[in-house]
């Protein structure tokens, strides 16, 4: 879906500058176009939530001379531009954070970009420019190892074929046959 600002300026609750904040996603969107602005329910860390603005979507990384989409997601507060965003690297199920200087633990983008946010000099725009530049040199997500695959039972691995055989006293025994084709020698084993 195609947006516009008054498009998101209509998603927007009241309680935010509606105007400022819906030119600025709409400014983002035209140089990010894998993001979406979404109203969403935040979970802060006291276990509160609220219903908030958020860009979601993934930003083009360079890396190596490859272009990675890194899923990201922008929180802004009733309270933004006072205030810089709440920002995450989300990784996907094929995906493994990797915290580190500007990402913690739980995937929060902790930039000096954003610790030093001041209204007017600082935008989503050029926030989202300057995780382009930064999750270049630091990437925040690498995929998940494959794991590996588990290891056959001894028995399979020879290819043995057992047979469970009758005997005609109505017990049952195993036969087991070698990769040669012959029965095995009782207490042989090659495992």
């Amino acid at each position: 879906m195609p947006y516009n600002e008054d498009s998101i300026k209509k998603m927007l609750p009241k309680t935010y500058l509606r105007k400022h904040v819906a030119h600025e996603i709409y400014d983002a969107l035209t140089h990010f176009k894998s993001l979406v602005p979404l109203m969403d329910r935040y979970v802060y860390n006291d276990g509160t939530t609220k219903n908030l603005m958020s860009l979601t979507g993934t930003i083009p990384v360079m890396l190596e001379d490859q272009t990675y989409n890194i899923p990201v997601c922008l929180w802004i507060e009733e309270s933004y531009p006072q205030t810089a965003p709440i920002c995450f690297v989300r990784p996907t199920h094929e995906m493994m954070l990797i915290g580190g200087q500007y990402i913690s633990n739980s995937g929060e983008v902790v930039l000096p970009y954003l610790e030093e946010w001041k209204c007017g000099e600082c935008d989503l725009l050029s926030l989202l420019q300057v995780m382009v530049v930064v999750f270049g040199d630091f990437p925040p997500v690498c995929m998940q190892p494959h794991p590996e695959p588990e290891q056959a039972p001894c028995w399979l691995q020879f290819h043995r074929q057992a047979e469970v055989l009758s005997k005609t006293d109505g017990s049952m025994h195993l036969d087991l046959t070698g990769e040669d084709d012959l029965p095995f020698q009782e207490h042989e084993t090659n495992c």
